[in-house]
């Protein structure tokens, strides 16, 4: 059987490379179409344009995979007609009219004290707070560099609105991090709830639940995959 596409799509305060442990899992379990778009987080609509334009370049079927805010790039884009599926990781999947920052606000996550805006507009996660808040479970390591190297989003696309959701048509599947810091782990449920996924999974992990625990977030998207062939 052959095996989808596979474009990852990563959130606030990390680039494409933040799937690199999932990226090495997937091909050892023979996935050779592996994408990792890298969002520029300046609006949902530029983001979700240009993971449109990945996908557009592939030929055949497509699993889309988000990560924290990339669920709402996922849920925005997800509309195209080679796109079979959608796979949620801690992330966030907003209804029509909703965005990521009205889905914080309901539940504040824990680390929302150490988001810290600059004034070009960009939101960043504190340095010095960052193992703490997104990635308790990585090495000191890992998480310095994830710290240094983390990408800030305009603060303005918080307040982007998802128009017409993916997951109202395309089949889902949801992983809830009940360590997580970023998003409010009863959010993640929340959300999973209402997009009725195909399968939803709960690990003890942080926000980083793609870099601490790669393999069961593999095992999720080949389940997807699977499903979907």
């Amino acid at each position: 059987m052959a095996k989808p596409a596979i474009v990852l799509v990563h959130g606030f305060w990390g680039g494409a490379a933040h799937w690199a442990n999932v990226i090495v899992e997937l091909k050892q379990r023979g996935y050779t179409d592996l994408h990792a778009v890298e969002n520029p987080l300046t609006s949902l609509a530029d983001d979700a344009e240009r993971t449109r334009k990945m996908v557009a370049q592939i030929d055949g079927p497509v699993l889309l995979v988000g990560h924290s805010y990339g669920g709402a790039v996922i849920t925005e884009a997800g509309d195209l007609p080679n796109v079979v599926g959608l796979v949620y990781i801690a992330a966030f999947a907003p209804d029509a009219g909703e965005s990521p920052g009205q889905i914080t606000q309901e539940q504040p996550p824990a680390a929302a004290p150490n988001l810290a805006p600059d004034s070009d507009g960009y939101l960043w996660v504190r340095q010095d707070k960052f193992q703490e808040s997104f990635c308790q479970d990585l090495s000191d390591d890992d998480a310095l560099v994830m710290a240094v190297t983390q990408k800030a989003p305009l603060a303005s696309t918080f307040g982007d609105t998802v128009t017409a959701p993916a997951w109202k048509v395309k089949p889902s599947w949801y992983q809830v991090s009940t360590e997580d810091r970023m998003i409010h782990p009863d959010n993640e449920r929340r959300m999973a709830a209402r997009i009725e996924p195909r399968k939803t999974i709960e690990l003890a992990a942080s926000h980083a639940s793609l870099a601490s625990q790669p393999k069961a977030v593999a095992d999720l998207i080949d389940e997807a995959a699977a499903e979907l062939g």
